[in-house]
């Protein structure tokens, strides 16, 4: 039995670098295959399982070459042959070899995997993603066919939100037919590093590290160089030891570990920020100025309370800030003289016609003829800012407090879509944008 010695009681200092995270480096070797060309993944560790999965691709006859952190491969003179208990109970993570033999030929066989052995590790959800694809199961005693005509893509929901399981769904559907959505998904960091490997190569999935991931099918894996996340286990060990022996220890290398989630969400803000900016030069154009700087105000403000990188603000305030007199000079005179009259203390006519028009509604509400403001058009009800003003004067207090309920009742319901959609920020971003809007209105 091998035995490890701790001298203790010695502070501890110099420089440490986080080596590439095991749990993404087992998985996106095996996801290699998938592609037509070749791939090339660097920050690999020097592990035994980094050697085990080597094995593995030089059983297939797939060209490998490695160097110090980083490896080659080559699958284009693969064979399909079958992975043999002595290579597949090495480790666990052998199984990823089972995904992407089955995305690519759509037949594969090999034994069960192996790995520690902290209790029972079943495969069920696996075999449940495979069976959902359109692939048949068949296993005699340790040894798995799973084999398909053709794979197609299907919705499947994860009794659990297994990592392996949910990896080996990503792999076995990115050459599928069609759409694959994957509800219940896991979302460690893991999963976002293989998602993004295999969208380097051209395949189409969305919503890695949310728990809904959607995959559409592609034909085509080209050439790709990918690099593996820092173990976010080693970080957080060091991050340990460090508060409690450090003598000005430093980590180096863990600060990665979110890069790809940032950019990943670069990009739905910039989605989102379309969504936001496309109502608002429609409605400036109507004109009504108001409202699309509502619209504005109020989608952005949202991005600001679920959560966007403090960089992006400083990007937008600094652009704003700069844009502003370019963007004043270009409105009309009248948008100008809106904007006056607002940042004066003199309400302007409209804003008066409409106090007007609140105050002769009464309890019940004016017939036609006898609302004033409305029938002799002081008050411009073609202009979404007044509308209020006018169901008051026509439907009284108690019209209007029936409107209110209703439009309580609309922003609840919005805002409760918050809770039931946590891992989708898009439609958050949706709901709590028109939850406001409704609010202001």
């Amino acid at each position: 039995m091998k035995i490890i010695e701790i001298e203790g009681g010695r502070k501890l200092n110099g420089t440490i670098r986080i080596s590439g995270a095991k749990n993404a480096t087992v998985a996106l070797i095996p996801a290699a295959i998938l592609t037509d060309e070749e791939a090339t993944i660097c920050n690999v560790p020097e592990i035994t399982d980094t050697e085990a999965l080597c094995d593995i691709l030089k059983l297939l006859k797939v060209k490998v070459n490695r160097s110090t952190e980083s490896v080659v491969i080559n699958p284009t003179e693969m064979e399909n042959v079958e992975i043999e208990e002595q290579y597949s109970k090495k480790l666990r993570a052998s199984y990823y070899f089972m995904a992407s033999l089955l995305g690519k030929y759509k037949h594969v066989e090999m034994y069960f995997p192996g790995g520690c052995t902290i209790g029972e590790r079943p495969i069920d959800q696996t075999l449940k993603a495979y069976k959902a694809l359109g692939a048949t199961v068949t296993i005699e005693d340790n040894r798995y066919i799973v084999d398909a005509k053709e794979l197609k893509g299907t919705k499947i929901y994860l009794d659990m939100p297994s990592v392996g399981a949910t990896i080996n769904t990503i792999l076995a559907s990115v050459k599928a037919k069609g759409k694959t959505v994957i509800e219940n998904a896991a979302k460690e960091p893991e999963i976002v590093n293989v998602a993004t490997f295999l969208n380097t190569m051209g395949a189409k999935i969305k919503g890695a590290g949310t728990n809904i991931i959607t995959i559409t099918g592609v034909n085509y894996l080209h050439k790709s160089f990918h690099e593996v996340i820092p173990d976010r286990i080693e970080a957080g060990t060091y991050v340990i030891i460090g508060s409690l022996l450090g003598d000005n220890l430093k980590i180096k290398n863990w600060d990665k570990l979110s890069k790809e989630a940032k950019g990943r969400y670069i990009k739905e803000f910039a989605k989102i920020s379309f969504y936001i900016l496309l109502p608002f030069i429609l409605v400036a154009k109507e004109p009504d100025l108001g409202t699309a700087l509502i619209l504005f105000l109020t989608g952005f403000a949202v991005l600001f309370v679920i959560g966007v990188d403090k960089k992006i603000w400083l990007t937008i305030v600094l652009a704003v800030g700069l844009a502003s007199p370019i963007i004043y000079e270009s409105l009309h005179d009248y948008q100008k003289k809106r904007i006056t009259d607002f940042i004066s203390e003199e309400p302007s006519y409209q804003v008066k016609q409409a106090i007007i028009a609140i105050g002769n509604g009464g309890i019940y509400g004016k017939s036609k003829d006898e609302a004033t403001q409305t029938h002799f058009k002081f008050l411009p009800i073609s202009t979404s800012d007044f509308i209020f003003a006018y169901l008051i004067e026509r439907f009284g207090f108690a019209g209007a407090l029936f409107v209110m309920s209703l439009y309580m009742l609309l922003i609840m319901h919005l805002l409760s879509l918050n809770f039931h959609f946590k891992e989708d920020p898009l439609l958050r971003v949706f709901a709590t944008s028109v939850a406001d809007r409704k609010s202001v209105v």
